[in-house]
């Protein structure tokens, strides 16, 4: 099976990389930006002609969430204008296309987790050009596998590996409490991306490690975890001053994967706990 990862140097990229690379029955291409800007579309073209994969994995995409309101047009030239182009380039050669989308379509006003048929109402320029490349691919090519998944970390710079730089500095560390979401293993995400690309099972599906909790409950199970004493003061949203809004509660339901039995996403602890046990 030949195999196209673009945002090859991020970190869910990275990890799937790790997993296909030298692997019987793979021939993996890996590129980044370097290599294949997505939103130049005759590059994407050839690339995609030249290289004819059966699968093209779209870990590329512009996530520094209050960078995308002072660059609005980049936000949507990458999360957007990319994905129209990959998918429309993939539909040509009959291949199929695996986007990553985020929780951050959702507004963060329900209670409950939510469903991947719950509506979208972004409340960010992040959220919005996301929710537009989820479009793009849905309406360019109908063998997609559209993976929406939040609080992502693995190998890169991540929100595990920034508290634990801040507390070895020894400092008191503030940390949001008002926004709840499921953190999420790269690890879990590129196994099920893996196993449901073999599959003609195409949709949109959540993706994200079981449970839930606040940015500030998961600085204290990193701690935790890692045996280090660090104190951490629970903060507002308003209090952080982000440029951007953030939902409050974006928990997902990988609801769509549990009904084909492809559900294989550990409890966040478990995943967590062994990140912190190998990260070196």
């Amino acid at each position: 099976m030949r195999i196209l990862v673009t945002g090859a140097d991020g970190q869910l990229g990275r990890e799937i990389v790790q997993r296909l690379d030298g692997k019987a029955g793979y021939e993996l291409t890996a590129m980044d930006i370097d290599k294949l800007d997505i939103t130049s579309s005759y590059k994407v073209f050839d690339t995609i002609e030249a290289l004819r994969p059966h699968v093209v994995i779209n870990c590329a995409a512009y996530t520094k969430v209050d960078a995308c309101e002072e660059n609005v047009d980049l936000a949507y030239r990458i999360n957007a204008i990319g994905p129209q182009n990959l998918a429309a380039a993939t539909f040509d050669i009959g291949a199929k296309l695996v986007h990553i989308s985020t929780d951050y379509v959702f507004d963060g006003t329900s209670k409950v987790p939510l469903k991947e048929d719950a509506k979208t109402n972004p409340i960010n320029v992040y959220g919005a050009s996301k929710k537009l490349g989820e479009e793009m691919v849905r309406s360019l090519n109908p063998r997609h596998f559209i993976f929406r998944t939040a609080w992502l970390y693995g190998d890169g710079k991540n929100f595990v590996r920034t508290m634990l730089s801040l507390g070895q500095k020894g400092d008191t560390i503030r940390v949001v409490n008002d926004q709840i979401g499921s953190p999420t293993s790269t690890v879990d995400l590129s196994n099920c991306i893996i196993e449901m690309m073999h599959t003609n099972s195409y949709g949109t599906y959540h993706a994200t490690c079981q449970g839930s909790c606040s940015w500030y409950d998961f600085a204290k199970e990193i701690f935790r975890l890692k045996g280090m004493n660090v104190e951490v003061v629970p903060i507002t949203t308003e209090e952080l001053g982000s440029i951007a809004n953030r939902p409050g509660y974006s928990v997902l339901d990988n609801f769509m994967l549990r009904l084909i039995d492809k559900d294989i996403f550990r409890n966040w602890q478990d995943a967590l706990y062994e990140y912190i046990r190998e990260d070196k």
